[in-house]
């Protein structure tokens, strides 16, 4: 089988605001590190994907951006999304991409704005997941093995191992397992519950054949199955005009009879919110992350970004300072997770393109 990867490269432009917006989201900013999150995604996939078979999902407006950022990638490879419909109906698209291309293709799919601390622990896990969902036939998922009790992320609880049926087994076998269940953003006593029986991170990190997703997309996926054949006829207006959003997390991963999990040891975070960034940068000697022309003085665990112009905090402990764009966010890095919610409630001249 010939290895794809579908990219998934949207998004609004709220999660990081003042400093992203629509026309820069999160995945072109450069959060963690000296390349834009998007880039750090592509090149990751160095050695494990040739670039003409690397697809990238992203909204139409960011086609054009994206590729400049991508100039590697066959431009035709850049799918612009005429309106946002989730994540299933987006990689609908790009596994009928591929299939077209290539019958035989087998996908891995990936978000462009994780963050991710070893990238050759990454292509070994995810050329894993390839292996199960190609030698047994299934949806793979990859679970990150967790370093803390998360309650923002979705949890995998795994089953028996997978029978020694198919092809791909090899260094490794074993590790794939079933899965029992999928709980989503969990209590703290639950999330504690969860890391201590075993369970893993939901990271979106996938593998399938096409043949599989296809066939799984028609079975279960009833929000997308209806519209399918006007994807594969090639109208992708009209597929996206009618198909109903849907995650592919519920539209197949959790409706799915052959689904298997696969585990990922490496440092991962999807960077949500600002308060995110003293997870993936790095911290001074009182736990502040500081970012353009800024000074502190006796202050302790705060995100200070100065995109223009200096900012100076003193004295103050878990803020989240921002200035950018025009404009200068104050707010704590608990708070920081919910600026949806405020960017509904400012006046429209705060707002990204006078909406959300």
């Amino acid at each position: 089988m010939t290895r794809w990867a579908a990219v998934l490269a949207g998004g609004s432009g709220t999660r990081f605001w003042p400093l992203s917006t629509p026309e820069i989201p999160k995945q072109m900013l450069a959060l963690a590190g000296d390349l834009s999150l998007l880039e750090q995604a592509v090149r990751r996939l160095e050695g494990l994907i040739a670039p003409t078979r690397i697809i990238v999902v992203t909204a139409e407006r960011l086609r054009s951006e994206t590729a400049k950022l991508l100039a590697h990638i066959p431009n035709e490879n850049i799918l612009g999304e005429p309106q946002p419909a989730s994540t299933g109906p987006a990689l609908t698209w790009a596994t009928v991409y591929a299939a077209q291309r290539d019958p035989d293709a087998s996908i891995l799919s990936l978000h462009a704005d994780w963050f991710v601390g070893d990238d050759q622990a990454f292509r070994e896990t995810a050329s894993r997941a390839l292996d199960v969902a190609e030698g047994h036939d299934v949806l793979v998922t990859v679970g990150i093995v967790p370093d803390r009790p998360e309650v923002g992320y979705g949890y995998i609880e795994p089953g028996d191992p997978l029978g020694r049926e198919g092809e791909g087994e090899g260094e490794g076998e074993g590790d794939a397992r079933s899965v029992v269940r999928f709980t989503e953003k969990p209590s703290r006593e639950e999330a504690v519950r969860l890391v201590a029986s075993g369970a893993l991170w939901n990271s979106g990190l996938f593998a399938w054949t096409s043949a599989r997703f296809l066939a799984e997309t028609r079975a279960v996926a009833t929000e997308i199955s209806g519209v399918l054949a006007q994807l594969e006829a090639g109208d992708v207006q009209d597929f996206f005009a009618n198909v109903t959003a849907i995650a592919v997390d519920y539209s197949h991963f959790e409706r799915s009879d052959r689904v298997a999990v696969v585990p990922g040891n490496f440092p991962w975070d999807d960077v949500g919110t600002w308060g995110a960034l003293s997870r993936v940068r790095s911290q001074d000697n009182s736990g502040n992350v500081l970012v353009g022309d800024t000074v502190q003085r006796d202050a302790s665990n705060c995100v200070v970004w100065a995109e223009d112009g200096a900012v100076v905090i003193d004295g103050v402990q878990g803020l989240v300072v921002v200035q950018a764009n025009g404009v200068t966010l104050v707010t704590t890095t608990e708070r920081a997770a919910h600026l949806k919610q405020l960017l509904a409630s400012l006046p429209p001249r705060f707002r990204p393109s006078g909406g959300l």
